[in-house]
């Protein structure tokens, strides 16, 4: 495959999957035919880009019945709201700035500007999720983003003093057209701040699990610089994130905005992954080694289960799941519910495993002895709301980067 960002041929394919159907593609019934695709992801030599091989297409992925809505995590939201306190702090936000967001999904971020006075346009292509921020009274433009989307906002005397994409980036194929609708609508002044899962996090601490087919790009420091500098943007601060288990949020301005001077975080960041080896080969041979052990760790935990007669059950019916399931082989003769808050996955079967998604009552209703905590970057919070199940001495599991118990 040639690489989606330098467009090089890369041969250097690091991490096999095997074959799964889209993490978010959630059935209806039981007895669907899936569609499936193999998840492998390869290296590019020449600009550092990690990127999943293209099987299944972009429409395909972010359809009408796109399932996943932001506004049920209470760790985002006050993510979010610190995001703006923070943007007010360093002066990035003022009483006339007009924000843009992209992927602006259920409009949680667009719901904490407005209560803050500030005018936002959200762009989000998914019918599902965007029918719920227009339901708050919110506008959203109904399209992918691009450059030409830019070209016709542009037209249209759309001047953003601040575009936002957070968790975006990663899941846009074309990101040259994405990049260059971002340098053709920002103000001469204006600042792009963007949100990204850190590669480096992705291999240090084996979070396999958060690969998958709308995952099209894994991004460093080194090569998200690489790919905006190509579109005369520059990334002139960094910060660290401990969403998604270690995120980078990058700050972004035009080349020629000579206002705004690099930061020492950004230079350190840049060390950080040279030193840990992100634009070489060599960090990247023993990664299927650590995914095929957490396989066999948790698939050895399950036999022991079954023997033990403890019954298990899963919360948070997350994409991220998805990919654990279906690289495990695992179905619902091993885990048979998941629980989630979201009232949309609620009656439905996760892509592959086939494991039905049931609410709460359930939860309480069946008291299984073990709980495994899928979005494991939100086991603080699910712990939290689900501490009432020490009444039947449940204790909850998460599998990342290895088996533990709570």
């Amino acid at each position: 495959m040639n690489c989606r960002s330098c467009g090089k041929f890369s041969k250097y394919s690091f991490l096999d999957l095997g074959h799964s159907p889209p993490s978010n593609a959630f059935l209806k019934k039981k007895s669907e035919i899936e569609k499936v695709y193999p998840l492998k992801i390869f290296f590019c030599e020449s600009c550092y880009l990690v990127q999943t091989y293209d099987f299944a297409s972009r429409r395909e992925l972010f359809n009408n019945d796109y399932v996943y809505f932001s506004g049920f995590s209470k760790t985002w939201i006050d993510h979010l709201k610190k995001f703006v306190r923070t943007l007010e702090d360093r002066l990035f936000l003022n009483k006339d700035s007009f924000v843009i967001e992209i992927a602006s999904n259920d409009g949680t971020l667009q719901e904490i500007l407005t209560k803050r006075n500030y005018k936002s346009l959200g762009i989000e292509p998914t019918e599902s999720t965007a029918k719920v921020a227009e339901a708050k009274g919110l506008k959203v433009i109904k399209k992918f983003f691009g450059k030409n989307l830019a070209a016709n906002l542009k037209k249209k005397n759309f001047k953003p003093d601040l575009i936002v994409a957070n968790n975006v980036l990663a899941h846009v194929p074309k990101i040259n057209d994405f990049i260059s609708g971002l340098k053709f609508l920002l103000k001469s002044k204006g600042i792009i701040t963007i949100e990204f899962q850190h590669l480096l996090n992705i291999i240090k601490k084996n979070q396999f699990d958060t690969i998958y087919h709308e995952h099209y790009s894994y991004l460093s420091l080194i090569s998200a610089k690489n790919i905006f500098l190509k579109h005369n943007l520059e990334i002139f601060d960094v910060e660290k994130l401990s969403t998604h288990g270690g995120s980078l949020r990058i700050f972004i301005k035009h080349s020629s905005d000579l206002s705004k001077k690099t930061s020492k975080r950004f230079k350190q960041i840049l060390n950080e992954e040279k030193k840990f080896g992100l634009d070489k080969i060599d960090v990247y041979r023993n990664f299927q080694k650590k995914v095929e052990n957490v396989r066999k760790d948790f698939l050895k935990f399950l036999k022991q289960s079954k023997k033990n007669k403890k019954r298990l059950c899963a919360y948070g019916a997350a994409a991220k799941g998805n990919t654990f399931f279906n690289f495990l082989g695992i179905k619902s003769t091993q885990i048979p519910f998941i629980v989630d808050k979201n009232p949309f996955k609620i009656g439905k079967y996760l892509p592959g495993s086939k494991i039905i998604v049931k609410n709460e009552k359930f939860l309480i209703k069946n008291r299984p002895d073990y709980i495994l905590i899928v979005p494991w970057n939100l086991k603080k919070e699910i712990i939290k709301q689900l501490s009432y199940t020490k009444k039947w001495k449940a204790k909850f599991i998460t599998a990342i980067p290895k088996i533990k118990i709570y």
